[in-house]
């Protein structure tokens, strides 16, 4: 599928949800490993309340993050407006808006992605740098995170993935608009409610299958690939 077969409406609206997909990615990857370590070695009372929160996402309807994050950053709501105010910055109806409830929804994927390899982390291996002298920042830079890459990029994929498809959350919180907030699925949405966009809706339907199944074989490959170069080091 390539793009000369789109109209620039739509090349517009692809490379849109590549850029929101990309930031909303990359924005959370850092607070999804300090989740995932905090819910993998944290020990203190209300842990599971915040796992219950950090999963949220996952099984709230996206309208309702969507409207969460209206009577939240929208431009009378509190934080909005104190945004607005100080910073200049106003995430409704844009695209940072667009990129900001994409990476909410995605965040527990990479969460969850991140703590299943964090769990599978033989507590041997951190006992045996803490014995040799290496500090928790050593340990964690060194032995953690290069342990944890699988997941991390697992999880990354997967959540630019579903950042590429959400829907929702995105048109609750920043609407429909050409060329600033229309992602491929409200691309889709838009042609399918036009007389005569039937073609064009299956167009970019098969272009949204084409590039989750893109993510998909692409976090595969680079997880085994991973794996293999982890479990070579390790040999003796």
């Amino acid at each position: 599928m390539t793009t000369m077969m789109l109209s620039p409406a739509e090349i517009d609206a692809l490379m849109l949800s590549l850029k929101i997909a990309a930031v909303a990615v990359t924005g959370a990857l850092p607070l999804a490993i300090a989740a995932a370590c905090l819910l993998t070695f944290g020990r203190f009372p209300g842990r599971f309340l915040i796992d219950a929160i950090v999963h949220l996402p996952l099984i709230l309807p996206p309208v309702v993050m969507g409207y969460l994050l209206l009577i939240s950053f929208g431009t009378r709501a509190p934080i909005g407006a104190w945004l607005l105010h100080n910073f200049d910055i106003r995430l409704v109806f844009s695209w940072t808006g667009a990129a900001l409830a994409a990476g909410i929804v995605s965040f527990p994927f990479q969460v969850r992605a991140i703590r299943i390899a964090l769990e599978n982390i033989d507590p041997g291996l951190h006992q045996a740098a803490e014995t040799l002298g290496a500090g928790p920042v050593d340990r964690f830079i060194n032995l953690t995170l290069p342990l944890a890459l699988p997941g991390i990029i697992a999880g990354a994929i997967t959540a630019f993935s579903a950042s590429l498809g959400e829907f929702g959350a995105i048109i609750t919180f920043v609407s429909n608009i050409p060329g600033e907030t229309r992602t491929l699925p409200l691309a889709i949405y838009t042609a399918i409610q036009t007389p005569g966009g039937e073609l064009a809706a299956a167009r970019l339907a098969a272009l949204s299958i084409g590039l989750a199944l893109c993510g998909l074989i692409i976090s595969e490959m680079m997880m085994r690939g991973i794996r293999q170069k982890l479990m070579g080091q390790a040999r003796p």
